[in-house]
């Protein structure tokens, strides 16, 4: 069989791929390359031709998009902002160098995108496999993480420098395509010539690999110290511990020079490393490249579907299959990692809910996948898009992936900005393709990343790899999870000494596991607003949380109809001109980070509620709490510590919202609490569910209202009979 990097050197040679090939486009270069045994994961690695066309998204000047002020997301300061202006500028090769065409100015990455990426009505010829989705001229590049600018609302305090590259996209009218399953090379092209001249050339190729050469070079400069590094986990647990945040993935950096060229450092990367996005990018004109191994989907669209495989939970590979076995159960079982693993599932669960069908989101499989290095937690969700909705909503709505930001989202990303002090530029961005026509797209998570850059003393290049970190996580842990997932990067650049692996390559191999809870996801009629509201709907109050979709769809499926109104607008109605507006049927009062005084709208609903003055109401989690605000009652930090992600004991009695429920295990995201010694002999709020410990209230209702208060997420993958309890609400 012919390896694709032989294929690339043989299209150089004939002058149809880089340098050498600019009578047909530009010498950039991209490679998606899925690397590893054929799976759900691995089905066709692409090489792409010379490009005509691009689009370039950079920093805008700070003129246009100020710095935002000094704060500390840490300690819940946000600087909230909305439509911020970015240039989308599509250039043209004009056979010696790109020239500007057309641009577009949007505050929607999404709208942008749409403008200036448009489809093309050239169809590639027939190619006789349905593994592989092109049928005409599609965009593929990459994203970098800084473009989070426009897909969350807020300003960063160390944005990228003006004219900073965030985004490169070529059209490819020419490509070759490997079909693993079927082990065939496909030339797609809107090219006679060019097409014709790729399958000589592939039947020419070499059946062996080129070889390389890695050159181990001066040791790169860390941007903190290990010691530092603890002080940082410290520092997000101090904020987990105030209510602010539930995880937060960090990011530590090796920067250096480096001696070999940038398509060396692919070839060892994807030879010690195989990973199933990995993928090699090339841009001469502007000394820039960067090198992806990869093992993490952000998402892919096909036929309508969204799907996205997360990655949260990480444990070195064994020396023997015993102690990577045991190694493997020890992950599956660790409570730190599976609440991590939770968490990302909920929050993912939610971004994809932003775009789909009401009640249209499953968890498809969860599964342990093995890695070089390292073994993950993955699990595979996916979505039936809503009506009216694209690849390019796709790609904003869960960009960047929640496995390297963290969650409630928003917040966490504003503390990253604040931690890092640092533009994190490509990676954690995303590398992958989109075709406009059919809806179809692929995109990775740009993990396992090198970026690089030439300037007139040679390359250098920066790895940057990290961790979710939770309040269970350990300082030292963190640190060396951290180096772990460096390494094979750290190798491939010439910076560890032992730049060829002294043990046998692992190869990438997958362990199913079972779903932690089977969800419905049933057709329904009923529908989530956001702007053009219902009356007599269920309405939620949305405080920046990263659940909130998936409580919607969980009342959705139940048969009710939703509006999801901002708790954190400033220029929000009243809680009295919404109830008159809406005439709602329920209210919800949703989680959030921050104490329930952040949310003012939220406190306006608790304080009507337990006056009787408003429909049945339940609040859950922050909502919780503001109900026992308002009722008197006093919040307070966990004296037990706080929970995130786990699934706890629920004691009950069967009363109120746990009528006819047996014994339950609720996954809670708290830190802030209610006591149970506070409550006793109060005048119109009871006690229904608590802790093991009795002393945290987990459930409560008031004897004056139709008022309920609940510290855990019913909506949670972790949660047993959650679905249960909203039903049993929206009954009242």
């Amino acid at each position: 069989m012919k390896p694709l990097d032989a294929i690339r050197q043989g299209l150089i040679e004939d002058g149809l791929l880089g340098q050498n090939a600019e009578n047909y486009g530009s010498p950039d270069e991209l490679m998606l390359v899925s690397a590893g045994p054929v799976s759900h994961l691995s089905r066709f690695s692409l090489l792409c031709g010379p490009s005509k066309r691009r689009v370039i998204i950079r920093q805008p000047p700070k003129e246009q998009l100020p710095v935002a002020r000094p704060h500390s997301p840490l300690a819940g300061e946000i600087d909230l902002a909305t439509n911020l202006p970015f240039t989308f500028q599509r250039e043209i090769w004009d056979g010696i160098s790109w020239k500007p065409d057309v641009s577009a100015s949007s505050t929607s990455l999404s709208i942008g995108l749409r403008e200036i990426c448009t489809a093309s009505n050239d169809r590639f010829s027939p190619h006789g496999s349905e593994n592989i989705p092109f049928i005409g001229p599609f965009w593929a590049g990459a994203l970098s993480y800084n473009l989070v600018q426009m897909t969350q609302p807020l300003r960063l305090q160390h944005p990228p420098q003006e004219e900073d590259l965030l985004c490169v996209l070529w059209e490819i009218e020419r490509c070759v395509v490997h079909d693993k399953e079927s082990e065939h090379f496909v030339v797609l092209s809107t090219d006679a010539e060019w097409k014709d001249r790729a399958n000589q050339c592939l039947s020419n190729a070499p059946l062996e690999s080129v070889t390389f050469d890695v050159l181990i070079g001066e040791q790169p400069t860390s941007n903190c110290t290990d010691l530092e590094h603890e002080q940082i986990v410290k520092s997000v647990q101090s904020s987990i511990i105030d209510g602010q945040l539930y995880q937060l993935n960090y990011g530590r950096s090796w920067e250096g020079k480096i001696l070999s060229e940038p398509w060396d450092v692919f070839c060892h990367s994807t030879a010690s490393n195989p990973a199933p996005y990995s993928g090699f990018l090339h841009m001469r004109d502007e000394a820039f490249a960067l090198i992806s191994a990869s093992p993490e989907s952000l998402l892919t669209t096909k036929n309508g579907i969204i799907t996205t495989a997360p990655i949260k939970g990480t444990a070195p590979r064994g020396a023997s299959e015993a102690e990577e076995l045991l190694l493997r159960e020890d992950m599956i079982s660790d409570r730190k990692e599976r609440a991590e693993h939770r968490m990302l599932v909920d929050l993912m669960r939610n971004d994809v809910g932003r775009i789909s069908k009401p009640n249209q989101v499953w968890v498809e499989r969860f599964d342990v996948e093995a890695y070089a290095e390292v073994q993950h937690l993955v699990s595979r969700i996916k979505g039936r898009l809503n009506d009216g909705i694209d690849v390019f909503d796709a790609i904003e709505n869960v960009f960047p992936g929640g496995s390297i930001t963290g969650c409630p989202r928003t917040v966490v990303c504003a503390a990253i900005d604040e931690l890092e002090q640092y533009p994190r530029s490509f990676w954690t961005g995303s590398m992958g393709w989109f075709d406009p026509s059919t809806g179809d797209s692929s995109w990775n998570i740009l993990i396992r990343t090198a970026e690089l850059h030439k300037n007139a003393n040679g390359w250098s290049s920066r790895v940057t790899a990290g961790g979710g970190i939770t309040i269970e996580s350990n300082p030292k842990s963190e640190v060396a999870e951290a180096k772990w997932k460096a390494n094979g990067l750290l190798r491939s650049c010439g910076w560890l000494e032992d730049t060829v692996p002294s043990t046998p390559i692992k190869h990438l191999s997958i362990h199913t596991l079972p779903l932690e809870n089977e969800q419905l996801n049933h057709e329904v009629l009923t529908s989530i607003h956001t702007e053009d509201f219902a009356k007599n709907a269920v309405l939620l109050i949305d405080n920046l949380d990263s659940f909130t979709y998936n409580i919607a769809h969980d009342i959705c499926g139940l048969g009710h109809d939703v509006n999801i109104v901002s708790g954190r607008d400033a220029s929000q109605q009243s809680a009295l001109e919404i109830l008159k507006l809406l005439q709602p049927s329920h209210v919800v009062l949703g989680p959030g980070p921050g104490w329930p005084q952040d949310s003012s709208l939220t406190m306006d609903f608790a304080k009507l509620a337990v006056c009787g003055n408003t429909p049945p109401l339940l609040g859950i989690c922050l909502g919780h709490q503001a109900i026992g605000l308002a009722a008197g009652l006093e919040v307070v930090p966990s004296p037990i510590g706080p929970v995130h992600g786990t699934p706890v004991k629920c004691l009950h009695e069967g009363n109120g919202l746990f009528q006819g429920l047996e014994d339950l295990s609720m996954t809670r995201y708290n830190s802030l609490t209610l006591m149970t010694s506070d409550c006793l002999g109060h005048d119109n709020i009871v006690i229904d569910a608590t802790d093991d410990t009795k002393s945290l209230v987990l459930g409560l209702r008031s004897t004056q209202a139709t008022v309920f208060g609940v510290q855990f997420h019913p909506e949670s993958v972790g949660s047993q009979s959650g679905v249960q309890i909203l039903s049993r609400f929206l009954e009242y």
